[in-house]
């Protein structure tokens, strides 16, 4: 393993259940709700009564709300065994749910400092929502700076006050949210130090600790097998591509998933070249992978009763002297030929042969994502992923995002896309002449890849994969880790099904 594959991985608090707030703890994290007439403090077993109130009439003097997501700290009452109490909003108690908490968690989590020690009543209110909301907002990718930054103290350790029956919950949550987390490494990670084959050698280690079988093709492999998407978006690049495969395959399955995820190290839109500006964010191009290997990876941590393989194409998309150039006809793994119109239109190129040898296996399900159009992020924004496919799997995988709080909307895939994908030279082209429609263009195109038979959705995640603007709720800026928990959460249903 390449050594430097992911050179800092971000920290995040330690969670762990205990009855009872340990002696050493420094705060008390609990909720408040907005009523009516001002802030409401529910019950806790972290205060007693008077402590109680008393924590209320601080934080009425200091203007606290209990709106969703406002963070208020207040000196502990005198009787308190800690030094202060922590109170974050939930808004509205009828209108408390899953997300609402999780995202208050994670604004807790984000906006605590100088803590080493809090022990929090949330699970009172959702344990998995709790656990994942204070992991995933207390995250903090420190990357390469040769001298500490103001986020580089270590996060807080938090104790989930709950019942020894919640501990089964509270593991599950943990290994989903730190899940997401090896997603977000690897997208933060800059595209010197993660390119095909450092990011080949990290997911083969990282698969190999929980069981996972491996195989990785490099380019001599690659060609020799014809997957010629992917070695056409390589072929400019000086770190050629690779396709790695992971396998998980318990005794009792019934069930096979595929999963196939964009591995794009860095996209410069090859000779069809990107504007300069803004194109350091690219090194997100790989995100649709990251989550794919941190699914699988989390799947068999959860011991999940169902056969789970991902195929990740994985290369880098550079202008060089042997780049594939506008007009180039490639003939993609399985024999489907494609005109390349635009160079920077790539990613359809690489998951088209990872969907066509994915769909060899046979698989009853097939998730595919990829940060594919800028077309996904005009028409639902940088926080909505678009969800295309066989649409009663495709409207279930959009639903589960919903319910997991990675926002999806179901797009159609019409029989007027089938038309405008054909070329004149090759059975289909990679672009639209027309510009609207893109990003339904590109799933139409990845459409003739998929295997009959098989329920296939493709997650466009283009905007809500990298977050550009400020830290909100429990996402950070820069990788989110978007979709892992949507396709986490999928691949359990599955597992539970009959």
């Amino acid at each position: 393993m390449s050594q430097h594959a992911v050179p800092a991985r971000g920290e995040f608090p330690e969670l762990t259940l205990e009855k009872k707030a340990p002696k050493n703890t420094q705060a008390l994290l609990i909720a408040a709700f907005e009523g009516e007439d001002g802030i409401e403090l529910p019950g806790t077993s972290l205060l007693k009564s008077a402590e109680l109130r008393e924590a209320y009439e601080s934080l009425i003097a200091v203007g606290a709300t209990g709106k969703a997501n406002e963070v208020t700290r207040i000196p502990a009452p005198k009787k308190a065994e800690a030094d202060s109490v922590i109170a974050v909003g939930l808004g509205d108690a009828e209108d408390l749910d899953a997300e609402t908490l999780r995202r208050a968690a994670g604004s807790a989590a984000r906006s605590i400092s100088k803590l080493e020690e809090v022990a929090t009543s949330l699970g009172d209110f959702g344990i998995a929502p709790t656990v994942e909301g204070l992991i995933l907002g207390g995250y903090k990718f420190k990357g390469l700076r040769s001298k500490p930054g103001k986020d580089s103290e270590q996060p807080a350790a938090f104790t989930v006050v709950a019942e020894k029956s919640a501990r089964e919950e509270l593991e599950a949550a943990k290994i989903t949210a730190e899940s997401v987390l090896i997603a977000r490494d690897l997208v933060n990670t800059p595209s010197n130090l993660l390119y095909p084959e450092s990011y080949a050698d990290f997911l083969s280690a990282q698969a190999e600790e929980v069981g996972l079988d491996v195989e990785i093709l490099d380019e001599k492999a690659l060609k020799k097998q014809g997957f010629g998407g992917i070695t056409a978006v390589g072929r400019g690049s000086a770190r050629p591509p690779r396709l790695v495969r992971l396998s998980w395959s318990p005794k009792k399955a019934k069930k096979h998933v595929a999963l196939v995820g964009k591995g794009i190290t860095f996209d410069t839109g090859g000779i069809s070249l990107k504007p300069g500006s803004g194109m350091w964010d690219m090194i997100s191009d790989m995100g649709g992978s990251a989550a794919m290997a941190a699914s699988i990876i989390a799947a068999a941590k959860l011991n999940l009763p169902v056969k789970i393989t991902a195929t990740l194409p994985l290369a880098e998309n550079m202008p060089g002297d042997n780049a594939t150039r506008p007009g180039d006809v490639i003939t993609h793994y399985g024999g489907i030929t494609s005109e390349v119109l635009n160079t920077d239109a790539e990613g359809r190129l690489v998951l088209a042969d990872a969907i066509a040898r994915a769909s060899e296996d046979k698989p009853d399900f097939l998730i595919e994502t990829a940060t594919l159009t800028g077309a996904q992020m005009v028409a639902l924004g940088g926080r909505t992923a678009g969800v295309m496919g066989s649409e009663d799997f495709r409207d279930r995988m959009a639903s589960i995002g919903r319910e997991v709080g990675e926002n999806a909307w179901a797009m159609p895939l019409l029989e007027e896309h089938d038309e405008s994908v054909k070329s004149a030279s090759a059975d289909i082209r990679n672009i639209n002449a027309k510009r609207e429609g893109g990003m339904e263009y590109a799933g139409t195109y990845l459409k003739h890849f998929v295997g009959e038979g098989i329920e296939w959705a493709h997650i466009d995640v283009a905007g809500p994969s990298f977050n550009t603007t400020g830290a909100y709720g429990y996402t950070p800026k820069m990788g989110t880790g978007v979709p892992t928990r949507t396709v986490i959460a999928a691949l359990r249903e599955i597992a539970e099904s009959k």
